[in-house]
């Protein structure tokens, strides 16, 4: 019978969808067992207490003639309502302590990946392999305005998810650039928080490719929800395979921006001549990704705090000016600097695009090579 009620019990736990879930993880299993050990143990107190509180109500109610016992004390009675709970207690904390232990445990660790928490978007960094990214939510602005068919993981994708090898222990570092954060996958049971100018440690390591989805879970803005997390766990050899590329892209990234090229160097190298129309069309794209949030689709922004693109006086003036205000942010607003954030195509890209979107109509273009002087002329 027991058994029976056991099964029946478990196959109900298993669809009720409101309990926690037990996770990919060996942590995450710990976590899920000790809650539901807890749980349990709550349970089964409950019915003792409420069990003798109503039989009690029951039994000595007044109709039945019954008279109230008079005593000052039973020593007996306190000593059990003292001992039997701290024995509760010390049963719970003992596999509690043994599973906080092992969450903050990040030592040994075979992969390093730095966590940073942007306005609205994350960042990561795996430290000793020279890769790192940003990853932005990549639902079209078509389903958040209620003008398309919500997708299956509405809000929950984005355009690079963070790859990890299967079996691997990974560190993660996490901090923010601007204001408090937090890194939260459920499946992995991690959540930290994301603070600048602070560095808080989290550990992970799943035994199961697939595809974990997570959020953050820090109230940080006006676009706080529309900043997920997404993982992909591969098999090694895959992961070995994604970070060469990731590297080599890196590595023709860092010879762009690391080198001290000359004019002459940039012909003979052959670096592409860009066209208003091509610069116009990636400048959409990059807007689209980085930008809207803030300035909206239509560049009409959200005044006073985002101030408006379209006819604007920085979009429609010098375009030295306008690419100095993307490239070092503006101080005192919640304008960020996208120097060190974006490519140098990418910058130029979506300043070229400001100045000839909405109707503003300039004619003009920002160059790669405009952004690289740039950078040169500071790291001089």
């Amino acid at each position: 019978m027991g058994l029976l009620l056991w099964s029946v019990f478990s196959q109900a736990q298993a669809a009720w969808t409101v309990n926690m879930a037990p996770g990919a993880t060996d942590v995450s299993h710990a976590v899920f067992d000790l809650h539901m050990t807890i749980f349990w143990i709550c349970v089964v107190i409950g019915i003792i207490v409420f069990g003798a509180m109503f039989w009690s109500m029951i039994v000595h109610r007044r109709s039945t003639g019954q008279v109230a016992a008079k005593f000052h004390e039973n020593t007996t009675v306190e000593i059990l309502w003292t001992v039997v709970p701290l024995l509760i207690l010390v049963a719970m904390a003992i596999p509690a302590t043994k599973t906080l232990i092992n969450i903050y445990d990040s030592s040994e660790s075979d992969i390093d990946i730095q966590v940073t928490g942007y306005q609205w978007k994350w960042h990561y960094k795996y430290l000793g392999q020279d890769v790192e990214f940003f990853s932005n939510l990549a639902t079209p602005a078509e389903q958040i305005q209620n003008k398309a068919t919500k997708g299956e993981h509405y809000l929950l994708e984005v355009d690079q998810p963070l790859v990890l090898p299967v079996g691997a222990k990974v560190r993660f570092l996490v901090t923010a650039a601007d204001v408090i954060h937090s890194w939260w996958v459920p499946a992995f049971a991690v959540k930290r928080d994301a603070i600048p100018g602070f560095v808080n440690e989290a550990w992970t390591r799943v035994e199961k490719p697939g595809i974990y989805r997570g959020q953050c879970a820090e109230l940080c803005g006006k676009d706080h929800g529309f900043m997920p997390i997404v993982v992909e766990v591969k098999s090694k050899a895959d992961y070995e395979t994604w970070l060469g590329e990731r590297k080599v892209e890196a590595a023709k990234l860092k010879e762009l921006t690391s080198k001290e090229w000359t004019l002459e160097e940039l012909v003979a190298r052959g670096d592409k001549e860009w066209t208003l129309e091509e610069l116009v069309a990636r400048g959409d794209k990059v807007y689209h990704t980085t930008c809207v949030a803030c300035h909206q689709a239509e560049g009409q922004g959200l005044p006073p705090m985002f101030p408006a693109l379209k006819g604007s006086k920085i979009a429609t003036g010098p375009a030295a000016d306008h690419l100095s205000i993307v490239y070092h942010g503006k101080p005192g607003t919640a304008m960020a600097a996208f120097g060190k954030q974006l490519s140098e195509v990418d910058i130029a890209a979506v300043v070229t695009y400001e100045r000839n979107a909405w109707g503003n109509n300039k004619g003009d273009m920002v160059t790669p090579k405009d952004v690289l002087a740039i950078k040169q002329a500071e790291s001089k």
